[in-house]
């Protein structure tokens, strides 16, 4: 009998765009009956907050694509190629781009951050907060969704030192 693998990830990111990576990879992983854990910690953490406002940050990422989510479908598939420096200094882009990103995903079919979350942790997904990075940055258990576990690295890395695919993202 082949023993249940291990998926060990970090969430370090709290923008929309890295939301998605550890709720997919964490979902996928119990879907296909392994065990998976994944380390909240930095600007992750707020990804365990009852409610998520998780934006796009465009500027951060020069690759993004900025295709809209409405209009003929030639006008759909016009990659925008938006400089930094309107990306980065226009009031108001990244709600735009945050706007646009949630209506495309939504247009194509994909689940929000908080469903995905959700079945990650139906699915039997330990969530694990850092607890330095919360007492750095202020935050409280009370914040939090149900079912998260609370430590640090080290209950992390008990866990990790045992995956059969440890993750950073």
């Amino acid at each position: 009998m082949a023993e249940t693998k291990k998926l060990a990830i970090i969430a370090s990111q709290g923008t929309l765009d890295w939301a998605y990576p550890p709720f997919i990879l964490a979902s996928t992983a119990a879907a296909m009956d392994m065990e998976a854990v994944v380390f909240f910690t930095f600007y992750g953490l707020p990804l365990l907050k009852k409610e998520i406002d998780a934006k796009v940050a465009p500027h951060t990422n020069p690759a993004m694509p900025m295709k809209m989510p409405f209009g003929s479908s030639g006008f759909q598939e016009i990659n925008w190629q938006v400089p930094n420096i309107i990306s980065g200094n226009m009031p108001g882009f990244d709600n735009m781009a945050t706007s646009l990103m949630k209506e495309t995903f939504k247009k194509k079919g994909v689940a929000t951050v908080e469903q995905l979350r959700e079945m990650c942790q139906e699915s039997g997904v330990r969530f694990i907060a850092c607890q330095m990075t919360m007492e750095v940055f202020g935050f409280s258990k009370e914040e939090f969704i149900d079912g998260v576990e609370y430590g640090g690295a080290a209950t992390f890395l008990e866990y990790a030192a045992d995956a059969d695919i440890s993750l950073f993202v």
